[in-house]
């Protein structure tokens, strides 16, 4: 393989955090100060910026249109620098705001909840007794909101697995609007230590949130499914996890629609186990329902994507 190849198929845990914690606090001072519409112009210059500067980006959204557009029988979303360029600047709106809503700037009232199954009523009834389930979200739309929400506005406990090394600037900045408040666990592989911890949480009433599309920092447990029509790897852990455990399995969304925020909660797996021999099979099965599904909800969004990196040239040839 060749010394490009090597860097495209780089672990998307070890690309550097670009920009400086100096510029983001300035952005985030003048939107707080000024607002939204004074900033436009500098924002735009500094999106320019990493748009024109970060080719790997670049193609890596021009790839996820394509094979959206291929897969929905959807020609108006085929790639053009400008439909790339709006993903960029798709993605600046999705920080500003993670910092609005852990300012208290955005309430749960301004949320359209879609939540066939009563999801939410089950988080708020583990306030009083009952034992955890898990949350397993994507990197579509701003998970932010579903987190901050559920923290500051229903004061429901949430544990939420990350890996959160490689955006140092960013989540310090999220700490000092207030994101200390979470309960952030680091996450590289699922040792004894950290399943009894997240066992215990869960006997308390705590719940346990994750994303499901970020494949894991070792390559040994993923699993490659079709999605939007190519073979693309995901993460085993939240499923390993959920059957280990035995807890039950809803999916999250939170997605931008026309300018108002939506936060999805689907039930997905009610009781997670698997026979013996059979455990890569059943998660294999249960990873390819979850990439269906987030497949159909790029559709309803597909602007707000924000895995910029070659998403599937993670499964070997």
């Amino acid at each position: 393989m060749s010394e490009a190849q090597l860097a495209t198929r780089q672990h998307w845990s070890a690309q550097r955090e670009r920009g400086s914690l100096l510029l983001m606090r300035f952005t985030a001072f003048v939107a707080r100060c000024c607002g939204r519409r004074l900033l436009s112009p500098l924002l735009h210059l500094i999106v320019l910026y990493f748009f024109l500067t970060g080719r790997r980006a670049r193609r890596s959204i021009r790839e996820y249109l394509e094979h959206l557009a291929d897969w929905g029988g959807r020609d108006d979303l085929r790639p053009t620098p400008r439909r790339v360029f709006a993903q960029f600047m798709a993605f600046a709106d999705c920080l500003l705001d993670r910092l609005d809503v852990w300012r208290g700037a955005l309430r749960l009232e301004q949320v359209r909840l879609v939540d066939p199954d009563g999801l939410r009523a089950q988080l708020l009834a583990n306030r009083r007794g009952g034992r955890g389930q898990i949350l397993v979200g994507t990197h579509l739309g701003n998970l932010d909101v579903c987190r901050a929400l559920a923290e500051l506005g229903e004061q429901v406990p949430l544990n939420v697995l990350v890996h959160t090394h490689h955006v140092a600037h960013l989540n310090r900045l999220l700490g000092e609007a207030g994101e200390q408040r979470m309960r952030l666990i680091q996450v590289s592989e699922l040792d004894a230590a950290l399943m009894l911890d997240l066992s215990q949480r869960l006997e308390r009433g705590e719940w346990l949130a994750m994303a499901g599309d970020r494949v894991p920092l070792h390559d040994g447990r993923r699993v490659a499914v079709d999605f939007l029509g190519r073979p693309a790897a995901f993460a085993q852990g939240p499923w390993l996890l959920a059957g280990l455990l035995g807890c039950p399995v809803n999916l999250m969304c939170c997605l931008k629609i026309a300018g108002r925020y939506e936060i999805r909660l689907e039930r997905f797996l009610d009781a997670p186990a698997w026979e013996r021999g059979q455990r890569d099979a059943t998660i294999a099965g249960w990873v390819q329902r979850y990439a269906d599904r987030l497949a159909e909800w790029c559709l309803l969004a597909p602007q707000q994507w924000f895995n910029f990196y070659p998403y599937w040239e993670t499964v070997d040839a």
